[in-house]
């Protein structure tokens, strides 16, 4: 995909308005993940050394409950506003910035606007509210790939009424993530875990096709091994969305489908131990519920009819086997995406599946690109930030393009 890149476009004496993802985690008015602001960084910086008149930054943060007026929705969401990340941000960036609340602009340097949800027209990819924003400056650039899968005012709209740019972490994002799609580095591994199947669906589907390898964990592994006739006893099956129950989608019969699709494929370890190419675990750790202190280890491959763990247990973890094989497979891996823990791993009694696929990745030798709350919490919590090839920020935006979907923030800026 050949995007507009913001790179020797000119700026010098233009007023750039920027749309970035400040979108992030506040306690008692402080940042808590600085993530998204660091990656707007380097398009910000850009755009000053190379003389933009004025940069405008606008967000959006949460999802403010909209009043009838404006003004009341700043009262009601005061938690949502995007003035308290003023501090952080110009921390980072060392530069003063102007909050506004106004779309009545001083002639400051940098600007933030305020959460742009706190307007009706953003959501409602408005034409007015459009115009309203187009009016503040000459160039548009977005640099919000996270949000870059909506189609609203900030996102979409504006890169049609005014010349529009990629900004520099968008131009990353796509840049990395197409490596995937786009003959990768083999053998080819995809990891997915995590409690929710339903976001994951169409982009496993598409790179299921893809990869060599698809390691399958948490609790969309349970998916995977009811398909297969196990017992998953009271193990997390994530419920059928409405408008997907409403087109016959069903969880357990997609992982059916997708196994059923692979079952002539496989992938051989030491260059000779056929596997399968979809491999969900080969035992699990059971217990009675996520804040369990302790579990039982169950060996599922040598359970007949549920005689090695109780019908109200749930499987949180990965076992033993499971890890040393998902860790044999991706150290064999030129290439690696990982979205979704392997299980509870915010209880430490549930936490070393996740913990040893982590390490294990990061020991590759593969091109290892990563994604996901969760997947990105979990590296934190095991001390392995900047050890993998890239992490994105995307999340639900990042699967979708993974998905082979149209992004309603990318139509408008490609060459």
């Amino acid at each position: 995909m050949n995007l507009k890149s913001l790179k020797n476009q000119t700026v010098k004496d233009h007023k750039v308005i920027v749309r970035v993802d400040y979108n992030v985690p506040i306690k008692d008015g402080k940042v808590k993940d600085t993530n998204r602001i660091l990656a707007s960084l380097e398009t910000i910086n850009y755009l000053l050394k190379n003389g933009a008149k004025q940069i405008i930054l606008m967000s959006h943060l949460g999802r403010p409950k909209r009043a009838e007026t404006y003004e009341q929705t700043l009262k009601d969401n005061k938690d949502l506003s995007l003035s308290q990340i003023i501090k952080e941000l110009e921390n980072l960036l060392n530069e003063k910035v102007t909050f506004c609340q106004s779309l009545e602009l001083p002639e400051d340097k940098i600007v933030l606007l305020e959460n742009l949800r706190f307007h009706e027209g953003e959501k409602k990819d408005d034409l007015n509210f459009a115009k309203k924003l187009a009016n503040l400056a000459d160039i548009y650039v977005n640099d919000a790939f996270s949000s870059s899968h909506r189609a609203h005012v900030s996102v979409s709209r504006l890169s049609t009424l005014l010349p529009a740019y990629a900004g520099f972490s968008l131009l990353k994002e796509v840049e990395m993530l197409s490596k995937l799609t786009q003959d990768p580095k083999r053998p080819f591994v995809m990891i997915i875990g995590g409690a929710k199947i339903s976001d994951k669906v169409s982009a496993i589907a598409n790179l299921a096709k893809i990869a060599d390898t698809v390691l399958v964990g948490g609790g969309v592994a349970n998916n995977f091994l009811k398909a297969e006739g196990f017992d998953v006893a009271k193990s997390y099956l994530q419920d059928v969305p409405a408008d997907l129950a409403k087109e016959g989608v069903d969880f357990v019969e997609f992982a059916d489908k997708l196994l059923e699709d692979a079952q002539q494929e496989h992938t051989l370890i030491d260059n000779y131990i056929p596997l399968p190419k979809i491999i969900y675990p080969v035992d699990v750790l059971a217990a009675k519920s996520p804040e369990a202190n302790s579990a039982e280890e169950v060996n599922l491959l040598r359970c007949e009819n549920q005689s090695c763990y109780e019908a109200n247990d749930m499987f949180l973890d990965i076992g033993p086997r499971t890890i040393k094989l998902f860790s044999k497979v991706i150290m064999s891996a030129k290439t690696i995406f990982w979205n979704g823990p392997m299980g509870v791993f915010e209880n430490e009694a549930f936490s070393l599946g996740t913990k040893k696929v982590a390490t294990a990745i990061s020991r590759s030798k593969a091109d290892s690109i990563l994604g996901g709350g969760d997947t990105i919490s979990s590296i934190k919590q095991f001390d392995l930030e900047g050890k993998f090839t890239y992490v994105s920020t995307a999340g639900g935006a990042s699967l979708d393009f993974l998905s082979g979907k149209e992004m309603p923030g990318l139509k408008n800026l490609t060459e």
